[in-house]
């Protein structure tokens, strides 16, 4: 069994700050010497699948739609369900990503979405890992974890700004994620090793 980590990063985007996301979670992960694959569920292939079937670790994300996932990532979550029936994905590690237009609007509800479908598929969540940014007066908007979550990776764009325009904290924040997967995966890899399983 190898120690490096294979993560696969499902993820839909609208506007493709979601797209921003997926890349700085991908960056992280690979600074840590993970073997990462990037997924567009709303396109996904026979190839995508096996490569989800076969990661260690798999990054759920999507834009805030509507107080939660997009449609495209529930069609896709949806489509999981002979997995969950044969629980191909059990025991994998899960986090998660989102991005919305609003400071608030709503992400707790999609990375709260993304975690009961980890639990559905028995996977093992790693959260975000951060304390919160900016919440005193000497903190700054570009900290860490700025806007205070903490089961996953939250983002803030305005909607009328393109994708190269996704606040550099919050691509940070999602660097961070990446790079927390791909630790702790690692360290599950090299437990499961030691013990034999």
């Amino acid at each position: 069994m190898s120690t490096t980590p294979k993560i696969g990063i499902a993820y839909t985007s609208g506007r493709e700050h979601t797209t921003a996301l997926a890349h700085a979670v991908r960056d992280g992960a690979t600074d840590h010497g993970a073997d990462v694959t990037v997924i567009r569920v709303d396109a996904i292939t026979d190839d995508g699948w096996s490569a989800l079937d076969n990661a260690d670790a798999i990054v759920f994300g999507s834009p805030t739609y509507m107080g939660t996932a997009s449609g495209a990532f529930h069609a896709f979550a949806e489509s999981t369900s002979e997995r969950w029936l044969r629980a191909v994905w059990r025991d994998k590690l899960g986090a998660g990503f989102t991005n919305a237009a609003c400071k608030a609007g709503d992400k707790h509800s999609t990375l709260a979405y993304f975690t009961t479908l980890a639990a559905q598929h028995q996977m093992n969540w790693v959260n975000l890992g951060l304390h919160p940014g900016w919440h005193t007066s000497t903190e700054s908007e570009n900290d860490l974890n700025r806007l205070g979550y903490f089961n996953g990776a939250a983002a803030t764009t305005p909607a009328d700004l393109p994708a190269d325009q996704v606040h550099k904290a919050d691509i940070a924040t999602a660097e961070f994620l990446g790079r927390r997967v791909a630790e702790h995966t690692s360290i599950v890899l090299a437990g499961r090793i030691a013990l034999g399983l």
